[in-house]
């Protein structure tokens, strides 16, 4: 069964392309073949730290979006994973709907997930809550934890929207924090992450030796995470 992976929430600066990347890392790592797309016209990630694996698409453009199911249709065995970028559901939003792509997907049985990226802010939970209200059942949602700036979710927690996305089969998955000047670091140099978890004898800024323990054991437990939820 093919499987289209959208990395996405809207919201800007929440991390949805370290999840990206991330989820590129993690199939690069289990011999899981993937092509990736990557809509931000500006800096896409996945174009910059996966340009072997990844092409750019125009989120407005419908030819360049129908490409993203073209390829689904062509390998079954192929995920397919795509970088969005920060205020693009609109127009995703309008392909999908225009487009009749849910309905062909489960005719194509195509699986659709939407990776959901939040911080702990009430932006991120409102923003889910409309995403829910607008697809229903109709997608697989993965909602992101992402620890970038709180461990705490209290207001997604009692809002009454994690209970939304559970009854809707959502899957929670908590991306831990890792040590801020280290992903700076780690993007200074371009690296991926499997780059920065190996030995770097020629750059002059390279991680040190425990910097990349550090990678090591962030990756370690985000793999266990995205393990458990059968991508």
């Amino acid at each position: 069964m093919a499987t289209i992976h959208l990395v996405g929430g809207e919201k800007g600066g929440v991390g949805k392309s370290v999840v990206a990347r991330l989820l590129a890392q993690y199939m690069i790592d289990h011999q899981i073949p993937f092509l990736g797309f990557d809509t931000d016209r500006s800096h896409g990630s996945l174009l910059r730290y996966y340009s072997d694996y990844a092409s750019p698409t125009v989120i407005d453009d419908y030819q360049s979006l129908d490409a993203i199911i073209e390829a689904a249709t062509e390998d079954p065995e192929q995920r397919i994973l795509v970088d969005l970028a920060a205020q693009t559901h609109h127009p995703l939003a309008k392909w999908i709907e225009e487009s009749g792509v849910l309905a062909l997907a489960e005719e194509l049985d195509i699986t659709i997930c939407y990776w959901n990226v939040i911080d702990s802010g009430k932006d991120c939970v409102d923003l889910l809550e409309k995403l829910l209200n607008q697809f229903g059942s109709r997608l697989n949602y993965i909602v992101v934890q992402n620890q970038l700036r709180d461990e705490s979710f209290n207001i997604f927690e009692s809002s009454g929207v994690k209970e939304k996305a559970l009854a809707l089969n959502a899957k929670i998955f908590t991306l831990k924090r890792l040590h801020a000047p280290l992903m700076t670091k780690i993007d200074s140099n371009s690296y991926s992450f499997w780059a920065a978890k190996n030995k770097d004898s020629e750059s002059s800024n390279a991680l040190g030796l425990l910097e990349r323990q550090r990678v090591k054991i962030w990756l370690n437990h985000a793999y266990q995470e995205i393990g458990a939820l059968g991508i």
